[in-house]
């Protein structure tokens, strides 16, 4: 013990030696954390339903993003008893596999939009949007009525794509190919050919915005709404008893 403490003495009166045994030890805690991570093939368990963003899915990523709507609505639900009984599943790593940035966090003015897809309807999505108050009247969350009146033609949206796949998401060049056809196609009144049903499972086709007569910017961020939470089949996943706990 007394050898411990004169060690210890004598590291408190030299700064060189205290500082080259910070940095030892903070090299040793390093290694111990960062090599286990290039010696297996993935940090982030493959689960079963996980697929990139269709073209107009993507599209209403990218305005959610450029309108901020992230300041305000996480999409990370903690493996906490209060946060699972009130929004549903915990999240999962594989769940923001293909999101570049990703949009985790506990920083909530609105709820968590993990699991809305299939929460509400097309129509109270675009009514909320438009204007938030006249479905929930407490809500401090502005306007965005101009996103239906907003055209967006998806034309370099097969850019977007390749550069995606460039940092990992795996986009095949039959999707990149017909990226803008099948950004079209999910917005049509009629639904999507099967062609498009081939290319994203579990992929919805509609008129999202209640605007046939064109694609708006509304179509896409309700297209990325609603399939927010929706490709996983969480009972497969994470027993029921998990979630309560």
């Amino acid at each position: 013990m007394a050898n411990i403490y004169s060690i210890h003495d004598a590291l408190q009166k030299h700064s060189i030696k205290l500082l080259v045994g910070i940095v030892a030890a903070v090299s040793v805690g390093g290694l111990v954390e960062i090599a286990p991570l290039f010696l297996i093939e993935s940090t982030i368990e493959k689960v079963d339903g996980m697929r990139p963003y269709t073209p107009l899915e993507l599209a209403g990523r990218n305005i959610y993003i450029r309108e901020g709507c992230y300041l305000c609505h996480s999409q990370q639900i903690r493996p906490f008893r209060d946060e699972v009984e009130r929004y549903g599943p915990y999240s999962l790593a594989a769940e923001s596999m293909y999101d570049h940035p990703f949009q985790w966090g506990s920083k909530r003015t609105g709820p968590d939009l993990a699991r809305v897809g299939g929460k509400y309807s097309d129509d109270w999505h675009v009514r909320h949007l438009s204007n938030p108050q006249s479905v929930v009247p407490e809500s401090v969350m502005p306007s965005y009525a101009f996103l239906a009146t907003t055209p967006i033609s998806g034309a370099d949206i097969a850019d977007h794509l390749k550069t995606l796949r460039v940092v990992g998401v795996p986009y095949t060049d039959d999707q990149i190919a017909n990226a803008t056809q099948d950004f079209a196609a999910q917005a049509t009144p009629d639904g999507a050919p099967a062609d498009f049903a081939a290319r994203y499972a579990k992929a919805s086709s509609r008129d999202f915005d209640g605007n046939p007569e064109q694609v708006t910017e509304m179509d896409a961020l309700v297209a990325y709404l609603q399939m927010l939470g929706t490709l996983v089949d969480f009972p497969k996943i994470v027993p029921d008893a998990d979630f309560n706990r």
